[in-house]
This record gives C-alpha cells, sequence and structure tokens, in this order.
C-alpha cells in the first residue's frame, strides 16, 4: 500500500520513507502538524516521485491443534473482565487480533462484523483483542477502543491486552489476525484455521467476502474437517513495547 507524493528536489538520498506505523501513511503531513523544511530548487531540478508505503507483516504459521493460551482481559466498553472459561459452552471460538489505526483493520471492519453477527447467530463465540501498546500508539489505548467498539457496533467483546503475553502466547504478529478454534466435548479447544479473511487488501481492488474465513467456520459449526492448507493473514505489525523481549 503506498501513499504517491510528487515532490521537485535537486537531489534525495533514497527514493523511499520508512514509517515506524502503517498508520502514518494514511495521515497527511499537515494534519501532524509537519511542515517539511523548504528545498531550495533551481531550474534544472526534476520531478521525482516518492513512495510512502506502509508497514506489513504476515501471520506466521502456528501448529494445527494448539490449544487456546489462557487469558484474563478486561473489556473497555462494558468493564466487564473475560476468561476463556468463559466460552467452555460453545461448540468454536474466534479469536481475532486487531486494533483501531491499523488500514488493514479499517478495510474489513464493517464486514467483519457482519460476518460475526451471522456466525455468532449459529453458536459461534468471538473475541477480539488488541495488544498494541498505547506507549507508542496512544489511539489503540482502552478509551479509544470503547468508542470503536461502540461507533461499530461490535457485537463481541473487544479486549485490551496491556502485558502482550497473551499476543505472545498466541503466536501473534500483525492486525488483523485470525484463530479459529473448535471444542469437542470436554476436551479444550484446538486450533482449526489460521488464517486471512479473504484476498482483499486496501487499494487491491478485490471486493472484501470474508471467503476463506466463513468457509472454515461453516466447516467447524457443520462437523466437517478444515483444510489444512490455508492463506495466511496480511496486516499490520503489532506495535510492541519499547524494549518488550521475546
Amino acid at each position: 500500500m503506498a501513499l504517491r507524493l510528487r515532490l521537485k528536489v535537486s537531489s534525495i538520498g533514497s527514493p523511499f520513507l520508512q514509517l515506524g506505523s502503517s498508520a502514518s501513511a494514511a495521515c497527511s503531513v499537515s494534519k501532524l502538524g509537519f511542515h517539511p523544511p523548504r528545498l531550495q530548487l533551481n531550474k534544472n531540478s526534476h520531478p521525482i516521485r516518492l513512495f510512502v508505503r506502509a508497514a506489513r507483516i504476515e501471520s506466521k504459521g502456528v501448529t494445527l491443534g494448539f490449544r487456546t493460551p489462557q487469558f484474563q482481559l478486561p473489556e473497555p466498553l462494558t468493564g466487564t473482565t473475560w476468561t476463556l472459561d468463559d466460552f467452555e459452552a460453545y461448540p468454536a471460538l474466534l479469536v481475532m487480533f486487531i486494533c483501531n489505526h491499523c488500514p488493514f483493520v479499517k478495510h474489513l471492519k464493517k464486514d467483519i462484523v457482519k460476518l460475526t453477527k451471522f456466525y455468532m447467530e449459529k453458536g459461534l463465540a468471538v473475541i477480539a483483542i488488541s495488544s498494541n501498546s498505547v506507549a507508542t500508539h496512544p489511539q489503540d489505548g482502552p478509551e479509544f477502543m470503547a468508542e470503536d467498539a461502540k461507533l461499530f457496533g461490535y457485537p463481541f467483546p473487544y479486549l485490551y491486552e496491556e502485558s502482550q503475553d497473551v499476543a505472545q502466547h498466541f503466536g501473534a504478529v500483525c492486525t488483523p489476525e485470525f484463530y479459529l478454534f473448535k471444542k469437542d466435548g470436554r476436551r479444550p479447544f484446538e486450533l482449526v484455521y489460521h488464517g486471512q479473511f479473504d484476498d482483499s487488501r486496501p487499494s487491491n481492488n478485490v471486493p472484501v467476502t470474508g471467503r476463506d474465513l466463513s468457509l472454515a467456520i461453516d466447516r467447524v459449526l457443520s462437523g466437517q474437517p478444515v483444510p489444512s492448507e490455508q492463506k495466511p493473514s496480511v496486516g499490520c505489525s503489532i506495535k510492541w513495547h519499547p524494549g518488550k523481549k521475546f
């Protein structure tokens, strides 16, 4: 995903501007209060194109059959604390790592709401977790999470994870990232799908359908096996606390 700027300069060290956050690519420099220094131009200056690229990363391979890690996380919107035990009665659990600011998440938000509403009525349990550091991305903090959940009408608990330990136990690296677990009787939840929502990405002109995730959910809820060949999710990297060690 790239934001194309057209500048005239005499010379420049690199044609790419690297950003630490993909949200930066979505904001104009004027809105950020940043005013670049004026460049001294001469009559021999030639126009060049400068690309601002949002950081993107793919979800890593997590072994299917992996058991859901324990968690105890607050929901900023309601003040409720949720644990894995709250979902023991459900046949399947969808865990999503998302956040407020990421363009890849924003691209899917409305359709995530539609898909989860549909399947929650069929017995699927769903939660979303934001593990981004508020030290580096305050817009992903709990007060803004509550606003986002209310604005988009999230039908699932949107949980805040300050320590980032839960994200590490899941092996999560990006937003959005999807984990679908199934439960057979009293057995623990086991991972059956860790892949993409669909092929749509911001600016790739592919319609959002939720096809990949919905097919996996359909199979789980109907008692059918989920194919092991799964396309990874693509999104913004999780914003770890400065100095966080793995």
